[in-house]
């Protein structure tokens, strides 16, 4: 099939969070699979010069957004088997951020939406399927279904609509967004474009889309419901019979202990003493005292109310007060900033906070530390606890989402679970866990090790999500 991925971010070109990792990972193997995959991103200008530099020029066209005339260019190159397109235009891309601070969201994407559209025909690319991830595509489904579909070359072409994360929604003004994309007032009722009096990039998706994803099964039944539904509940209910969960994987190339230069040592299951020789550097790195026997907890991720922080500042002191060690790494929040920057110095030694994206820092943690906290008030799949697990990292988690998908809680009558869970969204649970965890750490190594090996063992590659993605689309061009 002749496959069109459509996002905001990908690695290795440009990463704000898991979004990047997901589509970065997955497009190449389903190139593996034998389909022609393609990538459509914005062209930002920190997309670093190794990259750039690798790109052609291969054409240019005009956008008309209501009344402006905007120029796009199309810069392409080819990485593992996967064609990728970048979409130029200074004034909306050649700014020193990626998201949020210019107050024209609407107008960006909106254009970016349009170009992508406009782009196939001049390249010669009829996809079977266009994948929109996120809100940033989320009007490419819509405007495919709205004013394109009835034009030749667009007609029986599919769309599948990816939710990454439901809280994001690109919500902006009816009037702006009519302005920009020319969608006429007949389609700003409440079983269209209309959402709660605005626009809503991600509710166009999901209306129009011919199917809709979500990266795990269990956040595909959450979403259903008032609490998760980030008040697009009913819609989705009404499309259930559309949605899928499907979840996401890693790329064990770039996550492996065995080969990952990133990391201080080298390890595996049998050479499990650099895991050991890897905590050790980490916590001089860290300025941590360098003691093996301390368990080390990590924290990697966005600072955020999302990621169950506020359990862990609500239990702080009573975990500052075990025999335990902490390391956080993240940007986000200035409320955790602050909070983790007081910590450091109150608990110096046993406290060490990182307030930044390190791609090696980060390896180096999920390498050195013993367990990987994430108590996420909501989690849709959750990547981190997938590679902690291949670096030998035991998770405590919340039942939640992917992380419910993916971590079973140990359970010492039978000898099963891959981790340590809790379900309630309650701090005192959170530290009861975590206390549990480091029972087993202090006085039952052989269960320790008995999980690390299990973890490690885990398959948490693409290769059956990427089959589970090829059913949809076959579903979906089976019917036209």
């Amino acid at each position: 099939m002749n496959i069109l991925f459509t996002a905001s971010e990908c690695v290795p070109f440009v990463k704000t969070g898991g979004l990047a990792d997901v589509v970065g990972s997955l497009a190449p193997v389903l190139a593996k699979l034998g389909h022609d995959v393609r990538v459509m991103l914005p062209m930002y200008t920190s997309i670093p010069q190794q990259w750039q530099q690798q790109m052609q020029f291969v054409l240019n066209f005009d956008v008309q957004l209501g009344w402006r005339r905007q120029y796009c260019g199309v810069l392409s190159l080819k990485k593992d088997g996967v064609t990728y397109y970048f979409l130029d235009n200074k004034y909306y891309f050649g700014r020193p951020y990626i998201y949020g601070l210019g107050g024209d969201e609407y107008e960006r994407y909106g254009f970016f939406c349009r170009a992508v559209l406009n782009a196939l025909p001049l390249l010669e690319f009829k996809p079977d399927v266009i994948h929109a991830h996120d809100w940033q595509s989320g009007m490419v489904p819509a405007l495919l279904r709205i004013q394109y579909m009835h034009l030749p070359f667009y007609a029986g072409i599919k769309s599948v609509f990816t939710i990454h994360n439901l809280q994001y929604q690109g919500i902006f003004g009816i009037k702006e967004v009519q302005d920009v994309l020319g969608l006429g007032d007949g389609l700003w009722s409440s079983d269209k474009l209309e959402c709660y009096g605005c626009a809503n990039f991600m509710k166009a998706g999901l209306v129009y889309c011919d199917a809709i994803s979500t990266v795990s099964p269990s956040y595909a039944e959450e979403i259903t419901t008032a609490y998760y539904g980030e008040r697009l509940d009913g819609l989705i209910r009404t499309r259930k019979d559309a949605l899928y969960g499907v979840l996401n994987g890693i790329d064990t190339e770039e996550y492996d202990p065995e080969h990952d230069k990133l990391i201080f040592e080298p390890y595996s299951l049998k050479t499990l003493e650099g895991k050991a020789e890897n905590k050790r550097r980490l916590q001089a790195e860290l300025g941590l005292t360098v003691d093996e026997g301390i368990p080390l907890i990590g924290m990697v991720g966005r600072l955020t109310n999302q990621k169950g922080l506020d359990l862990v500042d609500s239990v702080l002191g009573d975990l500052m007060n075990e025999r335990v060690q902490l390391a956080v790494l993240g940007m986000g929040d200035a409320r955790y900033t602050n909070l983790f920057s007081w910590a450091e110095g109150q608990y110096r030694g046993r406290f060490a906070a990182r307030f930044a994206m390190d791609a090696t820092l980060a390896h180096k943690v999920y390498a050195g530390a013993d367990f990987f906290l994430m108590p996420s008030l909501f989690e849709p799949c959750g990547l981190s606890q997938l590679i902690a697990m291949r670096y030998g990292t035991l998770p405590i988690v919340r039942e939640t989402g992917g992380l419910r998908d993916t971590v079973l809680s140990y359970n010492e009558y039978n000898g099963e679970g891959n981790g340590f869970t809790f379900l309630n969204y309650n701090a005192r649970d959170m530290f009861t866990v975590i206390k549990r965890a480091l029972y087993f750490y202090e006085n039952d190594k052989a269960v320790l090790a008995s999980l690390q090996k299990r973890g490690m063992q885990g398959d948490y590659s693409w290769t059956h999500s990427a089959r589970d993605y090829v059913a949809i689309y076959e579903k979906l061009t089976a019917k036209a």
